[in-house]
């Protein structure tokens, strides 16, 4: 199977920036990730800023000369970015190019027009589902809360009926799905293959955001109903345009990128010869980077020209569509450098001597510590490529197929029960007009059965593949 091009630096190819013993670099490790806590949480520090001083932290308090320190943080930060900053970028273009051309807005038009009664939070899944594959999480939320709002208000539905599935659908997406930045870098730490994650990742998804979305929604819409707030019902892009892109075309262009990696993932399986000249063409059209810059320039086109655009504004919105990624590719790149120092202080072999002794499986070992890591710093993404730091040694012994659920445990312990600490928290919160208590009853409830679930579903695939 090929891997992602660019090869993180592993545990047994360098030298190790410190030799200190297991219990010195347990307190390390929590030092360093109390430091970042602490600097996120109490002085609100941003947290590109905070896991550049928790990895200086952590080589601090693992005896590290300073220098070696800096050495293993920016080779992790540039090799993060190397292999997933252009992925980011691209994704964040198609989310745009979406966004504004209305394709978003027909897609959410043509299914709920389709919908009714008891199908419409099915409807928000499935919606919520297919905006959320090209885009963040953050963006996915300010992009559905307009529907979101109109429908719970036009149909009298309970908002809590309408919005926990599609909450579910874009944070199952995020946590589990790439292209999304957390599994693209946790898939390049421990050397996973990205379709098959991809194909498992699907698998684990579909009954996670069923269970977390329009079943759970029947209780969420007990415990807390709510209406609709008016004031946060925003103009929606399509409402400026004269025309905008069909179903079918911008439905293609949005799944473009995942047909071609699965189809990546399938010859791969099917053909399993990498010298065989059908390998060699779906290895370089299912990379990630062919995969998402073929859906950016299709969509240019089935989106921005269908709706009118011409080349000066097609030119602005891809320039628009980047500066807002700046604070993510900087979080993922000092996130990266953390993970390194991890690795480089000797925490990674830490981690695999002590687990020989335990009888806990290393895909439940995984779901533990990125869900420690989540309820501490509150950012999924962070959760994410800390515990692939801690745990990629773990990887070096197992198949192809365990080595991508270990990228699913990882994700999926990075979603557990998002609190005030977390960015969604207060975002979910203020869209839908609720109290920090209705939030939690909501919003981290939701989270948390997706995180629970998610995870159990990798250790039940685990025992059968």
């Amino acid at each position: 199977m090929t891997r992602l091009s660019v090869e993180m630096l592993a545990a047994d190819t360098v030298e190790p920036i410190t030799s200190a013993g297991h219990a010195q670099l347990g307190i390390a490790v929590l030092a360093g990730i109390a430091v970042i806590v602490l600097l996120i949480t109490q002085f609100k520090l941003h947290a590109f800023l905070a896991l550049t001083i928790g990895s200086l932290a952590l080589g601090a308090f693992a005896g590290a000369p300073l220098d070696k320190t800096i050495t293993s943080f920016t080779t992790g930060l540039g090799a993060t970015v190397a292999g997933v900053g252009v992925l980011i970028a691209l994704g964040a273009i198609l989310g745009k190019l979406l966004a504004d051309s209305g394709g978003a807005d027909q897609i959410v038009d043509t299914i709920l027009a389709k919908a009714g009664g008891r199908a419409m939070p099915w409807a928000m899944v499935l919606i919520a589902s297919v905006i959320g594959l090209p885009l963040f999480f953050e963006v996915g939320i300010v992009l559905l809360i307009p529907v979101v709002l109109m429908v719970a208000k036009r149909g009298n539905y309970s908002l809590m009926r309408i919005g926990i599935p599609a909450l579910a659908g874009l944070s199952v997406m995020h946590g589990l799905i790439p292209p999304h930045p957390g599994p693209l870098v946790a898939i390049d730490a421990v050397k996973a293959n990205l379709g098959i994650t991809l194909a498992l990742g699907v698998l684990v998804a579909i009954p996670t955001v069923i269970i977390a979305g329009p079943l759970f929604s029947k209780v969420a819409a007990r415990w807390v109903d709510v209406p609709a707030p008016d004031r946060m019902i925003p103009t929606r892009a399509s409402e400026d345009l004269d025309k905008r892109p069909g179903f079918g075309a911008t439905l293609a262009t949005m799944l473009l990128p995942v047909v071609l990696m699965l189809s990546k993932a399938l010859v791969d399986i099917i053909v399993d010869d990498p010298t065989h000249m059908v390998q060699r063409v779906f290895d370089v059209v299912g990379s990630p980077l062919i995969a998402l810059l073929a859906a950016v320039i299709v969509g240019m086109f089935t989106l921005g020209r269908a709706a009118g655009f011409t080349k000066d504004r097609i030119s602005t919105t891809v320039e628009k569509s980047l500066a807002p990624i700046a604070g993510i590719l900087l979080i993922v790149g000092a996130g990266g450098g953390f993970k390194q120092t991890l690795i480089e202080s000797g925490v990674g072999q830490m981690i695999l001597d002590i687990s020989k002794d335990w009888s806990i499986p290393a895909l439940l070992l995984a779901w533990l510590i990125a869900v420690a890591i989540r309820l501490a710093t509150g950012s999924a993404t962070v959760a994410t490529i800390s515990a692939a730091g801690l745990v990629a040694p773990l990887a070096a012994d197992m198949s192809t197929a365990h080595t991508s659920l270990l990228v699913l445990a990882i994700g999926a312990g990075s979603l557990f029960f998002s609190h005030v600490n977390d960015a969604g928290f207060w975002l979910v919160k203020e869209y839908f007009g609720l109290s920090v208590g209705q939030t939690v009853k909501t919003w981290s409830v939701m989270e948390t059965i997706i995180s629970v679930v998610a995870g159990g579903l990798v250790l039940l695939l685990s025992l059968v593949i």
